[in-house]
């Protein structure tokens, strides 16, 4: 294991943050997911709400056993919104 790819924060009050059905490889790495700017580029589990809100409830994209290299695939896209152009 890549252990700089895992972090759990079992202290936290909202852990797990999501409803999982395995709390010990929860991957607490990515607590607020750096693909949210993304919308629907993201590759997660999401919807909008009645007032456009990206809802993330429901992904566990970041948080799965994958979660790491799931968020290094898309973050040269992330990088690009914040390019001064």
């Amino acid at each position: 294991m890549d252990h700089y790819k895992f972090f759990q924060n079992k202290e936290c009050e909202y852990f797990p943050c999501h409803k999982t059905a395995n709390k010990e490889q929860f991957n607490c790495m990515f607590c607020y997911c750096p693909l949210y700017a993304l919308k629907d580029k993201c590759g997660g589990n999401f919807r909008y709400n009645e007032k456009g809100i990206k809802d993330c409830s429901n992904c566990l994209a970041p948080h799965g056993t994958n979660g790491y290299e799931h968020i290094m695939e898309h973050m040269k896209e992330v990088l690009e919104l914040g390019k001064n152009k």
